[in-house]
């Protein structure tokens, strides 16, 4: 499994230390030296490095990776250049679209979201080929509840975007009066037309982030 390192690193260092943590790394590495998991075990914690703990300002918050070939990156709802847009990020575009008219984008490779301090995270990081679901319940989620723990201690304003009810249960650990919590549907075409679609959040997330004095984010995907 590869190493974190930098901010992340600094912070999760208690966690490394646990043993609930060296049984999940154990499991990975018997996953990735006996079956095919997505992510490539390099990009298990895309999302941490290109996302520095002192840069998040929104937090997208997603379930695991996608598990079909080619597809998983690291990053929530986010696939390769050159790969079909996944059902889900057709729907986020759409809001998008219809929030602050971008562009329908034509690939659905969203570093660029990544590299300004949105932090695309997966509830659990790892998936066997065309098995959704199949690596919860090793330790990610102890893992990626300890990430919310730490992000939720950040004294400074940041948003949380929860689509769907596993994100939403999150809501739970998060105190902190200086976060924007804000919450909908999972963009889905199973639940995307029951508030997904026209929740706004895209704006309602700008908004906040230039009243207090942050720079939003170019949402648009080029």
């Amino acid at each position: 499994m590869p190493a974190l390192s930098g901010e992340w690193q600094a912070a999760l260092s208690p966690e490394f230390r646990k043993p609930y943590y060296r049984r999940l790394r154990e499991t990975v590495v018997q996953e990735y030296g006996s079956r095919r998991i997505f992510p490539p075990k390099e990009e298990i914690f895309t999302a941490m490095h290109l996302t520095p703990l002192s840069k998040v300002k929104v937090v997208i918050l997603g379930q695991d990776p996608y598990h079909e070939p080619g597809q998983a990156q690291g990053l929530c709802f986010s696939v390769p250049e050159g790969v079909k847009i996944p059902p889900s990020l057709v729907n986020i575009y759409q809001e998008l679209h219809d929030d602050l008219g971008c562009d329908i984008p034509q690939h659905g490779n969203l570093k660029a979201w990544a590299e300004q301090g949105v932090l695309l995270l997966n509830t659990v990081l790892t998936v066997r080929a065309h098995e959704a679901f199949s690596h919860r319940g090793i330790g990610w989620e102890q893992f990626t509840d300890a990430i919310i723990e730490i992000l939720d201690k950040e004294d400074r304003p940041m948003v949380f975007l929860l689509w769907g009810s596993p994100a939403q249960k999150k809501s739970e650990m998060l105190k902190n009066p200086k976060h924007l919590i804000l919450k909908a549907p999972h963009p889905s075409p199973l639940s995307a037309y029951r508030g997904f679609f026209g929740c706004r959040h895209f704006s309602k997330c700008n908004e906040f982030l230039k009243s207090h004095g942050v720079e939003p984010v170019d949402w648009q995907i080029r």
